[in-house]
């Protein structure tokens, strides 16, 4: 299905934008990979080359949050690519603590990068797209679905995000354009790595109630939901069944995740401090 396909993937260079590069390389896409750092963009470039004989990869480097460099850097693609048949919209950014921890510019940053740098990208890439008769496919998160102890900031804009994805499959109909929105669970990158150094054990509970999805399960089942013309994409079994749950079961959710984040608290307080 990928073969000789334009994909654009943004924050391809690391985690999952970079897995998903790697799955989709020997299968004869031709690849183009955003994300802010050049360096880190020759490196992806140079390992994907180095594993797969023959691979097509060219890099551009942009910040997705600047919607005048973004539709400058999505229209080069395509002059260079002759257009543009499919957008991983992956670039994100985290920041979890308590909302009074968090700072404005917090909010500010993680809004830029992981709702409005993917409605910057979806309009640039959008005229391409509907020249392909293309699709779009969104990474939201499990966090863009409920509510989980931390994450005002992320989740806030991972629920922006699965709004504007659900919105936009309807008014892209029309124009062949079909778009997914995809919404893992945790799973293991540097983002994550990174979260893990400083991260408040209820976010660390309560985020994992649903265990950590391996990365190459996330990218199998996401490339394969795609495949099936699935809409909405959950990867990884027992995601799934979390998703499920927290859909016919939300009170119930809620309560379990109330009673976990109090006996953290109490447990913090009998400690006392440090």
């Amino acid at each position: 299905m990928f073969r000789s396909l334009s994909i654009v993937i943004t924050g391809g260079a690391t985690g999952l934008g970079f897995a998903i590069a790697n799955a989709l390389t020997p299968q004869g896409a031709r690849l183009t990979l955003l994300s802010r750092r050049t360096d880190n963009l020759d490196l992806a470039a140079h390992e994907l080359r180095r594993r797969h004989a023959g691979a097509d990869i060219e890099v551009q480097a942009v910040d997705v949050g600047d919607p005048i460099a973004t539709f400058q850097a999505i229209g080069e693609v395509a002059r260079c690519r002759g257009g543009i048949d499919m957008v991983f919209n992956n670039a994100g950014v985290m920041r979890e603590g308590r909302f009074e921890t968090l700072t404005d510019n917090d909010f500010r940053d993680v809004m830029q990068t992981n709702f409005f740098g993917v409605v910057n990208v979806t309009r640039a890439a959008l005229p391409h797209l509907g020249a392909t008769g293309g699709r779009l496919i969104n990474i939201a998160s499990i966090a863009g679905l409920t509510g989980i102890f931390g994450f005002t900031a992320y989740g806030s804009a991972k629920h922006a995000l699965v709004g504007f994805t659900e919105c936009l499959h309807y008014e892209l109909l029309r124009q062949g354009i079909k778009v997914h929105l995809v919404c893992p669970g945790e799973f293991e990158t540097p983002m994550v790595a990174e979260l893990d150094s400083y991260r408040t054990p209820e976010n660390r509970r309560h985020t994992l109630t649903i265990p950590r999805t391996p990365l190459d399960l996330v990218v199998a089942d996401t490339l394969r939901g795609i495949q099936r013309d699935r809409h909405f994409i959950v990867p990884g079994g027992r995601a799934r069944l979390a998703v499920l749950g927290l859909r016919l079961f939300p009170s119930i959710a809620r309560r379990l995740g109330a009673r976990m984040v109090a006996k953290l608290e109490r447990k913090r307080r009998r400690e006392g401090p440090g």
